[in-house]
Parts: C-alpha cells; structure tokens; sequence
C-alpha cells in the first residue's frame, strides 16, 4: 500500500500543491482590499436599521448596514461617526460603537474587509440624508431583505445576540 503514505518518502515526486489554488491566490493578490466600517444600530424596540444602496452604485438596490470606507489615516470607529453623522444626521461616540464581528468577502473588482460594530445608544431622529430608503427591522426578519453577500453572514449573528 505504497501509495496510501501520506509522508513524502525517499525518491517520491513533489508537486505543488493544485494549480487552481495557485491561480486563485494570484488573482486574489491583485485585488486592492477595500476596508469598509458598518454599525448595526439598535433601537429601543430591539429592531436593526437596514439602509437600501442608491442607484448608481455598486450592488445598488441592495439593502445594508450603515457605514462607509475608511479614509486613510482613520481607524473605523471614527469612520463610522463620520458616516452616520453625513448619512443619517445623528450622533454618536466611540465608546458606544461596540465591535462584533467582521466580513472578509472577494468581489470581483476588490477584497472586502468590513468590521461590524454595534451600536445602541446616539443622538439625534435617524433620517436619510442622502435620499436613500431606510428600514427598521426584527432581527427575525433580516433575512427577508436582499442584501449584499458580504451581509448575508453577518445576519445570523446579529440574529443570536438579540
């Protein structure tokens, strides 16, 4: 049973691991990451804010988590309190930005790297600031809405810690 050794022996040919997978790393490598910050905002209702992507964007129609990218030289908290503050008029601080967990997802253009946040507590009346439709949803509900592959993964943890 020479054949079923799993240690290379003595004379044995090494081959790289299959070629597909060298292929892919390589394509992946060319792919500039994209670092993206999103916040699920929780209401007092235990209800989370889905923000529907505007036309004219990539994966428009699409509904997400708020945030944006991180601008060089920001960390993701303090992108997060940019964005909400320009998308959705309110405030909030760091330390009411709790983080929860993250998506590592590759598009075809990009790899995405998304921290996603968790936030209760801010100021000021949610409104859409750059005309995009918003919603409140039960998180048994999240999964009703189309949302971009990155999300989809996040929805069942959000599910579990509410």
């Amino acid at each position: 049973m020479a054949d079923d050794r799993l240690v290379p022996q003595a004379g044995d040919e090494l081959r790289p691991p299959l070629q597909e997978s060298a292929a892919t790393e390589d394509s992946a490598a060319t792919r500039p990451i994209l670092l993206v910050a999103a916040v699920a905002l929780i209401d007092a209702d235990g209800r989370v804010l889905l923000a529907e992507r505007p036309a004219g964007k990539h994966l428009a129609g699409f509904w997400e988590f708020p945030g944006g990218k991180v601008q060089p030289g920001e960390t993701p908290e303090a992108a997060l309190i940019r964005e909400l503050a320009e998308e959705l008029g309110i405030n909030t601080s760091e330390s009411c930005l709790a983080p929860f967990t993250f998506a590592s997802h590759a598009y075809p253009e990009f790899h995405l790297l998304m921290p996603l946040y968790v936030c209760r507590k801010w100021s000021g009346i949610v409104v859409a600031q750059e005309g995009q439709r918003l919603a409140w949803v039960r998180p048994q509900r999240l999964g009703e809405y189309e949302m971009p592959p990155a999300d989809k993964p996040l929805v069942a943890m959000l599910r579990d810690l509410l």
